[in-house]
């Protein structure tokens, strides 16, 4: 019996995907673990791997297709099956492809998931009961095609095979039991932001360069309209004394020798962490249904990428040295230019940072990233006249803004993180501690 090929979610925020390139072609055999197909997703071009094995029957959608997650994309059959010509793919309805031309937008920095001009991009929770979350799942080929067949969500169901192995008898007391929502369905793609007016472009076609929005360039504008529209922020800021923090910076860094360079962000990264264990309360997570308070500070930054941003998570952040926070950081930033980046590397974060000070920006105002309570926008240092003793003196100092969902960070809990992470910044010795 034919098997379809459905778009598979490669990273944890895809609801759709668009196909750069396709590796192989009709009529080529299709081995586990080969790589099908390259698929652009919201926030890298990723190599979609074979699962099913066989020859590539027909494919659904050409490249610079753009498909829903879960929808068909192709069909494989077994070497000398007859496919009735009429074969319609399960689920084939699913919302799928709008053609269009291959072509790969380059865009610079975003605004914020550290980044250039802006705020991290939300992350919105992909839906657990998509079919392709089952294509990862461990199961047995036969018990693959067969919870197709009975339209059954893998994910729903516990393996009693080695190592948790997925089989054939596992599939039929699902069936029995009446577990569903399986092959034919699609996950639930947001509805597009409302176009602009229909009419003439108020410019002359001479003078602007059309480029064509990447699906990372679309994702992070539909997830800011959705945190600007539906988080209510509020924002808190407070400015820092910089100068004992930049004194030890310069001599960890002069004693290092070369074998590490601390950047201030390192501080702040470690300093947040501090803080975020101080007050526990700022560490948190809106749903519908709960508050979640983390138990540990997964510190997302974020980076400027080609064609948009992403935020690496730099996890149990409070766990770790800063001179280990500091190497992560690079490492993570530079496999994010890349593309090399794994989803479990850039979500699951609960508190986010974003750095612009690098340039020149003194202060700016984050975009919470969903579902994530905080994000915290640092701007860069610089000397200022203050008063000290009752005296006018200069100090290098650095604007911290707090971006707080008022759902689940009120306002005492945000300045009272603000106070406990100015303490770490201003007592830099207290990070290394």
């Amino acid at each position: 019996m034919p098997i379809d090929v459905l778009m598979t979610q490669l990273s944890p925020t895809m609801t759709e995907g668009r196909i750069a390139r396709w590796l192989k072609k009709e009529g080529d055999t299709l081995s586990s673990g080969e790589v099908m197909a390259e698929i652009e997703t919201d926030k890298a071009t990723m190599e979609m791997e074979v699962v099913d094995e066989g020859l590539l029957h027909r494919i659904l959608s050409p490249e610079g297709s753009t498909v829903a997650v879960g929808a068909p994309i192709a069909v494989i059959a077994e070497e000398g099956e007859e496919v009735a010509a009429d074969y319609q793919p399960t689920g084939e309805a699913a919302p799928a492809a709008e053609a269009a031309p291959v072509e790969t937008a380059v865009e610079a920095s975003a605004p914020a998931e550290p980044l250039p001009i802006a705020t991290p991009a939300p992350v919105v929770e992909p839906a657990t009961d998509s079919v392709a979350d089952s294509r990862r799942i461990k199961a047995s080929p036969l018990a693959r095609r067969m919870a197709r067949q009975k339209g059954i969500n893998l994910a729903a169901i516990t393996g009693t095979g080695p190592k948790g192995r997925i089989t054939r008898s596992d599939v039929e007391k699902a069936v029995k039991r009446g577990i569903s929502l399986g092959a034919g369905s699609a996950a639930v793609v947001p509805p597009a932001p409302r176009p602009m007016p229909a009419g003439p472009l108020p410019y002359h076609e001479d003078e602007f360069e059309r480029v064509e929005n990447s699906m990372m360039r679309k994702a992070i504008a539909r997830r800011l309209v959705e945190s600007k529209q539906q988080v209510p922020h509020f924002y808190l800021n407070v400015d820092v004394e910089m100068d004992r923090l930049m004194d030890l910076r310069a001599q960890l860094n002069e004693a290092a020798d070369g074998a590490f360079k601390l950047s201030v962000n390192d501080f702040v990264i470690k300093a947040v962490a501090k803080a975020l264990v101080d007050v526990p309360a700022a560490n948190a997570s809106w749903t519908d249904s709960d508050t979640l308070m983390h138990k540990h500070a997964h510190v997302s930054v974020a980076v400027a990428i080609e064609g948009g941003l992403i935020t690496p998570v730099i996890r149990f952040a409070e766990q770790k040295g800063i001179v280990d926070i500091s190497n992560e950081v690079k490492e993570l930033a530079v496999r994010a230019r890349a593309g090399e980046l794994k989803p479990e590397e850039y979500s699951g974060g609960t508190f986010s940072i974003s750095n612009l000070g690098m340039y020149g920006v003194k202060q700016f105002s984050a975009i919470v990233n969903p579902p994530e309570g905080a994000i915290l926008a640092v701007g860069g240092s610089e000397e200022r006249p203050v008063v000290k003793n009752g005296e006018l003196a200069i100090a290098r100092m650095m604007t911290l803004t707090l971006s707080c969902d008022h759902r689940v960070v009120d306002g005492a809990v945000g300045a009272e993180f603000l106070a406990a992470l100015k303490k770490h910044l201003e007592t830099p010795a207290s990070v290394l501690i």
